[in-house]
């Protein structure tokens, strides 16, 4: 059977969600945070070279990082479900958006979030890069104008990957969703779906997610 180790509050809740929006049998083991550092504990770090969440085992195959997880998950399991065919018009905007968060605006971010830790919000270079995270939100919320879901009108894997930098990661890099109307309509929109209450139930039992 399929292992999820979830670290809590961490990348992991997309992994715990797309398991109950596929409906497959999975065990899920759940990981505090160490209460001093915050990070991962020890025994999660030795789960893979990579020391951080998510992981999964299935059988012999040890498995990091969230978009190769999702993948695999999709590709074994799915039946095709949660993607989109290549020959659909909205292939190209599924393929953009489920990459675009962990490539861009996730990295944004958490640089913005390291230059405030340090104090260098007031020198051009950290302006600069502190002004992608501004661009990342705009583009996101620009999108979610144009359709309810990143790739168009389907629920998809791009919606799950997309999520965490919306929410579960304001805990670590706060953002104000204030000024992104389109954005937190998804976010009430994705608080609606039962596999997603399921799956928050599951994996932070609670904590509450910043959902606007």
């Amino acid at each position: 059977m399929l292992t999820v180790h979830h670290l809590g509050i961490s990348q992991s809740d997309r992994i715990v969600w797309l398991c109950e929006e596929l409906e497959i049998p999975y065990a899920l083991v759940r990981y505090d945070r160490d209460p001093v550092t915050r990070l991962a504990p020890a025994e999660y770090k030795a789960l893979h070279p990579s020391g951080a969440a998510p992981v999964i085992q299935d059988g012999d195959v040890v498995l990091a990082e969230s978009g190769a997880i999702i993948e695999y998950i999709i590709a074994k399991c799915g039946q095709g479900r949660l993607t989109i065919p290549a020959d659909s018009p909205e292939f190209p905007d599924y393929l953009y958006w489920f990459h675009f968060a962990n490539g861009s605006i996730m990295p944004s971010a958490m640089v913005g979030f390291v230059i405030g830790l340090l104090g260098g919000q007031d020198n051009g270079v950290a302006q600069a890069l502190n002004g992608r995270g501004d661009n990342a939100f705009r583009m996101v919320d620009d999108r979610l104008a144009q359709a309810p879901y990143f790739a168009g009108q389907s629920f998809t894997a791009a919606d799950i990957i997309m999520l965490f930098p919306l929410t579960t990661m304001r805990v670590f890099a706060p953002r104000d969703l204030t000024p992104y109307p389109n954005i937190r309509a998804y976010l009430a929109r994705i608080a609606e779906r039962p596999a997603f209450q399921r799956a928050m139930a599951k994996a932070d039992p609670g904590f509450t997610m910043p959902m606007a």
